[in-house]
């Protein structure tokens, strides 16, 4: 993001003033690939996070209200402090610096032991009732594969059958959707650059959680997905096999689930393939391609289980090899 998009808004100060942080210093921390932007506030000894959710674009008030749900149910996410919701100004708790992302890179002797935290987060998720919230549906898994069809394969010339497209995973994910009953929330972007470590990174209760305002009601399988397959950071093969199998074992999923488990590996793939073509295309955010290969590799590992035939075979008549990971290896992308 160019530095001069993370000037603070011009009401921040009065905001900050009127919550009580008069002479506050306002400086950047944080943007992501939508229109929110964060700041981090400094008076004295004092901090906190200033969100920057501008309306028309963007809504503070699911954060708001998923924050306090997850509160309430004991997981720990920023407290709110104050807000105003027609500026999209929201000030937060500061959870710090400490994010998994870059404890997995200066630890790698404790991956294991982190992701297991993690894993364990989720099987806590899953024994509570899913928040009253909007349901993970076939047209909403559908209205995401989508974005492959619309902003990937243009990008790339690809002439595919969308038809074929939409009708292979209607037949894969009805039984996902079909089992989400009763469901789980669902953060849907559960990865290691959203999860802050707020004390022993084994303890469940010091994992802070951060962008879930787009929770959905929906499988449980999906944030684990969401963690074990990451855009942003690498995972094994291996690790993910051995994070599986604990989830697994916590909470006595079995078959239906990891069938279900790599549904939704694919469709999540997919639809992000989709969102960084389309961040890149449209928002002028090309640091996104770089993230594509490892995409394509969790998506090939999806695919060659027998669940997801009728996807494969899509892909094996519309997308040629050399247009899936090599793509974003050659000069010009």
């Amino acid at each position: 993001m160019a530095l001069s998009s993370m000037t603070p808004p011009k009401y921040a100060e009065a905001f900050l003033h009127q919550a009580g942080w008069q002479d506050a210093t306002i400086l950047p921390l944080a943007g992501d690939a939508s229109f929110r932007r964060y700041f981090r506030v400094r008076r004295g000894a004092d901090k906190a996070v200033l969100m920057d959710a501008p309306p028309p674009h963007e809504d503070p008030r699911p954060f708001i209200a998923i924050a306090q749900g997850l509160a309430a149910q004991g997981f720990r996410t920023p407290r709110i402090l104050t807000h105003d919701l027609a500026l999209g100004l929201v000030l937060l708790e500061d959870f710090g610096d400490v994010r998994m992302r870059e404890r997995l890179d200066a630890d790698p002797d404790r991956e294991a032991d982190i992701y297991r935290a993690v894993v364990d987060l989720l099987v806590e998720l899953g024994r509570h009732p899913a928040l009253a919230l909007a349901p993970y549906d076939l047209a909403a898994y559908q209205r995401e594969t989508a974005l492959f069809i619309d902003w990937y394969c243009p990008a790339l010339g690809l002439d595919v059958d969308a038809q074929g497209f939409v009708a292979a995973w209607e037949q894969v994910l009805y039984p996902v959707v079909a089992a989400q009953n009763p469901p789980v929330t669902v953060l849907r972007d559960y990865h290691a650059e959203n999860i802050m470590l707020l004390g022993d990174a084994n303890i469940v209760s010091t994992l802070g959680l951060l962008d879930f305002q787009d929770a959905l009601a929906g499988h449980a399988a999906y944030d684990l997905v969401s963690m074990l397959q990451d855009a942003r950071h690498a995972v094994s093969a291996d690790l993910e096999q051995q994070m599986l199998a604990h989830y697994c074992a916590a909470t006595g999923a079995g078959a239906a689930f990891i069938d279900a488990y790599h549904i939704l590996g694919a469709q999540r793939n997919v639809k992000i393939l989709g969102i960084f073509t389309r961040l890149w295309k449209r928002d002028n955010k090309p640091h996104y391609r770089v993230f594509q290969p490892r995409v394509w590799a969790y998506l090939e590992r999806d695919l060659e289980y027998p669940v997801l035939a009728p996807v494969r075979d899509w892909f094996v008549a519309n997308v040629p090899h050399e247009m899936r990971a090599a793509a974003w290896s050659r000069d010009g992308n």
